[in-house]
């Protein structure tokens, strides 16, 4: 009787190579196979062994290297062969990763399935950013929301933003312009803090800071591109000065 191998579901955090839990960081030197998204950094994917087989599936708009029902196909399919499978994805693998398709899937199939969470790319970012995202004074709610859903003007994001709430937007970048529309409609203040995290825990990363209306000019006027987040709220603004504070100690 054939083995069948098992899929790890393995979270790579938000970019930096140091963020990998240890379990993560094992099986990546380990791996025979890894297949890996794109939000996976290159000097994760350098940990692996020369003769590891790496499997792009990376994801961008409106262009997939592969759909996701074909990704889970092919985790099953490598698994039945007997190939245990490191499936690599940027941030946590349940937290807007999919992750949980992929695992139901291969259960469905009778494939082994082990998640190995990692740092969430706004747990990362936060920290990187010097926002906290919860704070006793500014916010005692936080909540995740996806920037990139059909029919976005149709989702119910009411008070999800606000006075004493924190609003973390993945995906958002190219949607900011009916992001911005929809949370003012929605009734939240044109001049609520905001600020984008561009490569989160990276050499590259940028943070920009403006007023919400200002977050599709914010977006256009530097370029942003993915990885990026959007965080809306009042912490954002209480971060200004503990960044600085931050980067004057790590020079000292």
């Amino acid at each position: 009787m054939k083995h069948t191998g098992t899929v790890y579901l393995v979270g790579a955090g938000p970019g930096d190579p140091e963020l990998l839990t240890l379990r993560a960081a094992r099986l990546i030197q380990n791996a025979a196979l890894i297949v890996h998204d794109g939000l996976v950094d290159p000097a994760i994917l350098a940990l692996a062994n020369a003769d590891t087989r790496l499997i792009s599936v990376a994801k961008i708009r409106s262009k997939h290297t592969l759909p996701q029902d074909q990704i889970n196909a092919l985790l099953v399919r490598e698994a039945r062969a007997g190939r245990d499978v490191v499936r690599l994805k940027g941030g946590d693998p349940f937290i807007f990763g999919r992750g949980g398709e992929e695992m139901e899937d291969c259960l469905a199939a009778g494939v082994p399935v082990h998640v190995v969470p990692g740092i969430s790319a706004a747990n990362g970012a936060a920290a990187a950013s010097g926002i906290a995202l919860t704070h006793r004074d500014s916010a005692s709610i936080v909540s995740f929301v996806a920037g990139q859903c059909k029919e976005l003007k149709d989702q119910d994001w009411a008070g999800l933003a606000g006075q004493n709430r924190t609003l973390v937007i993945y995906m958002g970048v190219n949607t900011a312009p009916q992001i911005a529309e929809k949370l003012i409609e929605d009734g939240l203040t044109p001049d609520m803090p905001v600020a984008i995290i561009e490569n989160a825990a990276r050499p590259e990363m940028r943070v920009l800071r403006g007023p919400l209306a200002a977050l599709p000019e914010l977006v256009g006027r530097h370029n942003v591109t993915s990885p990026a987040l959007i965080v809306i709220g009042e912490v954002t603004a209480r971060a200004d000065n503990i960044v600085g504070q931050m980067a004057l100690e790590a020079a000292q």
